[in-house]
């Protein structure tokens, strides 16, 4: 696997972080490709289709996936999977004719989702987000190279295909998608992936409500990181999508010649999808920092509630504490009458405690007349 030697890991991650990215060393020459060296090994597939016809090439070169263009009949995907194999890229820069800045921001991930228009192609740059398994998301740059009759996609990585049900549909010929041209399939396949943010957005509605109900019942640091976690994912997933209501918004606004009309309406669907999801995200974003005004909140109340509970156990024990202390004094009886008479009684040791108990009692009476022992840490710890 061959790499440039001007590439810098920035914050290398640890085991898929959200922002495992290279960059190139400043002054680089422009179009320099920044290859992941663990990145996946460079495939690529050809997909011709026709109403009629469909033709499936799996692991075909770069000159193969060019000359098979000279068919003039259906349509051309050609799905390029992996950014790991350099030479690969650049031959399939070389016959495709495209300039080293748009093959450097292509391969060179991520990049802010972006569209732009070329004579002889239109670029589209997206951010495609899946669920990850221990929670959280991971994301993967998918770009797209329209043509009139051939689409070329450029995906991150090789073992998570986001596009199996556009390929059952272009297999089992369900829907217009045979009968239609490139256009529509780029429009299908950007629609899969705007989708993808959906059940992203239903997992992050799950982990807000758990971390709702532990806040507010039994708050702890662990808490704390998990608020701070979600609203740091959920900042990474609004820079995903942002710019990606901003392609659309830019297609429906100005059209393109590679682009149909009636397929414009189609993507105008993916841009009101953009737009719920940014909606979502928003609100998520509002819960998660009115779930730390809630972790404060319970966190002070949760130390009132123990200091009520020491002071509760303080203010029983004072009393007991001075006729302790007073009995505790060393006066002689023998001396004077005033000089407590009372340990000279038979039953003074019985007579204190009581007057220590009866004292007890009507503190916790009072207590309980206040409604202290219904709001205390120790009332809601014995109730569970």
């Amino acid at each position: 696997m061959t790499h440039s030697p001007t590439v810098c890991p920035l914050n290398p991650p640890e085991d898929e972080d959200l922002f495992d990215y290279y960059y190139n060393i400043p002054g680089s020459t422009p179009g320099t490709l920044s290859i992941d060296p663990t990145a996946d090994a460079t495939r690529i597939d050809i997909v011709h289709y026709g109403p009629d016809f469909l033709n499936i090439a799996k692991n075909r070169s770069p000159q193969e996936a060019f000359s098979c263009l000279s068919s003039n009949q259906g349509v051309f995907w050609i799905d390029v999977q992996g950014l790991g194999t350099e030479s690969v890229l650049r031959d399939l820069g070389t016959l495709f004719q495209l300039p080293l800045l748009i093959l450097e921001d292509v391969v060179n991930v991520p990049h802010r989702p972006k569209l732009e228009y070329h004579t002889d192609f239109l670029l589209i740059i997206t951010q495609m987000v899946m669920n990850r398994p221990n929670r959280g998301f991971y994301c993967e740059q998918i770009s797209f190279i329209l043509h009139h009759n051939y689409l070329i996609t450029i995906q991150e990585e090789t073992h998570r295909d986001p596009f199996d049900p556009i390929r059952q549909r272009l297999e089992k010929n369900i829907g217009m998608i045979r009968r239609a041209g490139a256009d529509y399939l780029c429009y299908a396949l950007i629609d899969a992936i705007v989708d993808n943010y959906f059940p992203v957005l239903e997992s992050y509605g799950d982990r807000l409500e758990d971390l709702e109900d532990i806040a507010v019942t039994n708050p702890t640091e662990e808490t704390l990181n998990a608020i701070y976690d979600i609203r740091r994912e959920l900042l990474s997933l609004r820079r995903n999508i942002w710019p990606q209501r901003e392609i659309f918004n830019t297609l429906l606004r100005d059209g393109n010649p590679y682009i149909k009309p009636e397929t414009l309406t189609y993507f105008r669907d993916c841009y009101d999808h953009t737009i719920q999801i940014i909606d979502v995200i928003e609100t998520y974003r509002e819960i998660a920092s009115s779930l730390m005004d809630v972790y404060l909140s319970a966190m002070s109340n949760k130390l009132n509630e123990v200091m009520k509970t020491l002071t509760i156990i303080s203010t029983i024990f004072i009393p007991l504490t001075f006729i302790a202390g007073i009995y505790g004094m060393n006066f002689n009886p023998d001396k004077s009458p005033f000089n407590m008479p009372e340990l000279e009684w038979y039953w003074g040791y019985f007579l204190c405690l009581g007057v220590m108990g009866l004292i007890t009692l009507i503190q916790l009476y009072l207590f309980k007349r206040r409604g202290w022992f219904k709001r205390s840490l120790f009332h809601r710890q014995q109730g569970r």
